[in-house]
Formats: structure tokens, sequence, C-alpha cells
């Protein structure tokens, strides 16, 4: 049986009241293995022939009060085959732990910081840990951001000796999922790629825009010139628009609300989103509707996540 490599961050982000784990590893689907979540309780990763009972046993530890020590030992000490297996958890409550057993293949280790761990086995060097711990502490952004920031930092540093295949990220907030009915906030997967990072950012992308929402803009800004003409003919290449113009009156608008039903974007008033692609237009890339959703994201990109 081959052993897949992998390394993972696990994380809380105490503003947000939120708590994710975002991997990556040489293994198909590893999203179906290695997260897991629960915004009453914290996160754990859970990899190197992944004991998958780690997940919900250790949710269950974590709000029966144990620390992500304490949760680790527990695991770790009912399991036979615990020098195989690598964890890293973070409790709600703020403590953090991580656990490499002495037969993960080198290079194996761990790493945490505040609110975070990093791990990961069968990799190309230490510095793939460093660099995902570094880039987590510098970067901006909101906790899916980050995670994500984490991932690309470690697999350009040296990342998995064997290559890349799958990603996910994972984050749980209370009632953050579809229409507050959970706290799935974000669970976004990769099961096979040959660029599975890369790929979780573009998909994790288009679910931002879709399904989660952003403060209010303080100034909403109106499409106009250039700007108008060039999303007028990204929307006519998607089939919502005929012809051209350089101006973004009535029709237009109301092309840009057909797009804006087609794509399940009603999460954002057509204002607003007229305002996300004015601000996000030039720093966005691709053409039709890549082009316009990556605009959207970029242009709402600057505003908190509510």
């Amino acid at each position: 049986m081959p052993r897949p490599s992998t390394f993972s961050i696990v994380a809380r982000d105490p503003e947000q009241d939120a708590v994710g784990v975002a991997v990556q590893s040489k293994f198909v689907s590893v999203g179906s293995v290695v997260p897991f979540a629960s915004a009453g309780a914290g996160a754990i990763a859970t990899q190197s022939f992944a004991n998958v009972a780690y997940g919900p046993d250790g949710l269950d530890l974590l709000r029966e009060g144990h620390s992500a020590s304490e949760v680790i030992d527990e695991l770790t000490a009912a399991d036979d085959e615990a020098p195989q297996r690598q964890v890293g958890v973070v409790g709600t409550d703020g403590s953090i732990g991580a656990f490499t057993g002495e037969e993960n293949f080198e290079f194996a280790g761990d790493i945490q910081g505040e609110n975070y761990t990093v791990q990961g086995n069968i990799l190309e060097n230490p510095e793939t840990l460093e660099a995902m711990a570094d880039t987590y502490e510098s970067v901006d952004g909101g906790l899916p951001d980050r995670l994500i920031a984490a991932l690309h930092a470690g697999n350009e540093a040296g990342g998995d000796r064997r290559g890349e295949q799958s990603a996910a990220l994972y984050v749980a907030k209370p009632e953050g999922g579809y229409d507050g009915a959970n706290d799935r906030w974000i669970d976004v997967r990769v099961d096979d790629h040959h660029s599975p990072i890369d790929e979780l950012e573009r998909v994790f992308r288009v679910y931002d825009v879709t399904l989660l929402e952003r403060e209010p803009p303080e100034e909403i800004l109106e499409l106009d010139g250039d700007t108008a003409e060039a999303v007028t003919a990204a929307l006519a290449e998607c089939g919502f628009y005929e012809g051209s113009s350089d101006e973004f009156g009535a029709d237009e608008r109301a092309a840009l609300s057909d797009f804006r039903g087609a794509n399940n974007f009603e999460n954002h008033d057509l204002d607003v989103l007229e305002d996300a692609l004015a601000r996000g237009w030039n720093e966005a890339e691709g053409t039709g509707e890549t082009r316009l959703i990556n605009a959207i994201w970029h242009g709402i990109s600057g505003r908190e996540r509510a």
C-alpha cells in the first residue's frame, strides 16, 4: 500500500470565531480523509496512514473540554499504529497540539504558532513547513485566504517529495453554512488535478463570490468608460448582451442582472456587483465569464467577510 505524502495547516481565527484546515497531498480526494472541523470544538488534520476516527473522536474530546494536547494523548494512546500517524489539533479554546510518529517517512515534522499548527510527511525539506508557518503569520486577509497562502508557500518551498494530486479547504464557524443552517462555512475540494492548490484557489474564489457575504462598501462605484465597455463585451461573450457600449445603463444592468441570476450571485445586490466589477476589473485575468468572476472577487476581496 503506497503511503501518501501530505502537508496541512490547522488554524483558528478568534475574531471570526472560525476554525479550519487546508491540506495538499499526493493522494486522491484528500478532503475526504484529512480535515475535520466543528465550530463548537475545533479543527483536526489526521494524516500519514490517516486514522479517520481521530477526526470525530478528537472533536468529541474537544467538546468535552480537553485541550488539544490532551486530545492527542488520548487518541494516540488508544492506537497501536500511532507511530505511523500524524495529527494536528487546534481547539476553539485556543489550545494547539501536534503529533508526528517516529515511523513517519522523512522529512516529517510539525511547527506550532499562535492559533495554528502545520505538519507534513514525505516532504522535500523542512523549509516546506517553515514557509507555511512564516506565510500564515505574515499575509493579510481572512482565515481561508491565509490557509490557501500557506499551502502555496509550502508547495513552492519544496512540498511533497512525491508530487501533487489533491487539495482541500474546510472551515467551520457558528451558523456559517448555507442559509445559516449549519457550521460548514467553507468546504472546497479538488480531488485529482495536476496543480491542485491553484485549482483549489480558483474554485474557492467562485465559492467565495457565490456563497460568502461581505461587509458592504462605504461608497458604491459605477461602471463607465473603458471598463464599462469591457464588462459589456464580456457579458456579450457570455450571451447576456447584444452589441457594445461604453455606458452602463438600464440594458447593460439588465444583462448584469441576468448574469448574476445564472451564476447564483444573489447574495450581492446589483449595485454592489457593479461596484465590484468597477474596482476589480483591471486586476482580473482571463476572458468572458472567467474575467467577470475574477473581477468580482478582486472587487470584494478588500472587505471583511460577514
